[in-house]
């Protein structure tokens, strides 16, 4: 099987069998776009240039990049997921699809201007190892953006708390069977995940900062994008690590200047070494 797990993409599966025909609102879309693409070099990048999406998912985020690019492969072992990014993406000339492993990626070696891997690496059984196959694919001086699941290092004990008590939620939660999970998943996003992200929302308005309140980064979101980050208790893997732990991955894997989002703590961009 490589370096996937069935049971995540058997999640993955579901989730995008069940909702990929519900996209996000376009504007919400654009915005996360942005926000996730903060740290990308766009005007570093050649002419024409040639890239790939691993873990594309329904391409919501391709549909953004591919006008900025000449060529655009979008890859992801769900073929729910590759089903739905078409129909996302169709008309769009210049993207190419894929279902395939982050190992098994139908890409010559050395080939690709630029790549992503948008909360990938947290769901794989190897993370360093899948790292090192999407920056086998790109050329000398090639930026590679990336989001993990950080361990909350930086936050108060408390918050730390709530994390691991959530962990052990999703643990329970991704055991049960499909209908189960499921409702469990429903049920979290509309007992916990709406009405924290709107009292941060409630707080903000009355000029508080927010930015350590929990599910604070949801406060502006539809409901189908606070269930889709409720989907994480789903999730039957989900490795963290601390951006110590990440920073180190990533130069294990040939990625050098690396810099990390200062709003994301887990969102980081690296190159590849300048020569090949």
């Amino acid at each position: 099987m490589g370096n996937l797990d069935p049971r995540v993409v058997e999640a993955y599966e579901n989730e995008w069998t069940s909702y990929g025909h519900d996209a996000l609102p376009q504007g919400e879309l654009r915005e996360l776009f942005e926000e996730q693409f903060e740290l990308f070099p766009w005007d570093s990048l050649p002419r024409d240039a040639v890239g790939f999406d691993i873990g594309c998912g329904g391409g919501e985020m391709a549909q953004f990049v591919a006008p900025r690019v000449g060529k655009l492969v979008c890859i992801d072992p769900s073929n729910a997921a590759v089903e739905n990014a078409k129909r996302l993406l169709d008309g769009v000339g210049n993207c190419e699809f894929h279902v395939a492993a982050i190992d098994a990626m139908p890409i010559p070696d050395a080939t690709m201007d630029f790549g992503y891997c948008m909360g990938v690496l947290p769901y794989l059984p190897d993370p360093l190892n899948g790292l090192k196959s999407c920056v086998e694919k790109l050329k000398p001086n090639a930026p590679f953006l990336l989001t993990a699941a950080y361990t909350l290092e930086n936050r108060p004990l408390w918050f730390r708390a709530l994390g691991g008590a959530a962990d052990l939620i999703r643990r329970i939660v991704s055991r049960q069977p499909r209908p189960v999970r499921e409702a469990a998943v429903s049920a979290i996003a509309f007992g916990v995940y709406l009405p924290l992200a709107r009292f941060a929302l409630l707080l903000e308005t009355l000029g508080l900062d927010v930015d350590g309140f929990p599910l604070s980064s949801y406060r502006r979101g539809s409901f189908r994008r606070l269930r889709d980050g409720a989907y994480r208790f789903a999730m039957p893997l989900e490795k963290r690590c601390s951006v110590d732990q990440l920073k180190q991955m990533m130069s294990e894997a040939g990625l050098q200047r690396i810099v990390f989002s200062q709003t994301v703590y887990s969102r980081a961009l690296g190159y590849t070494n300048t020569q090949s």
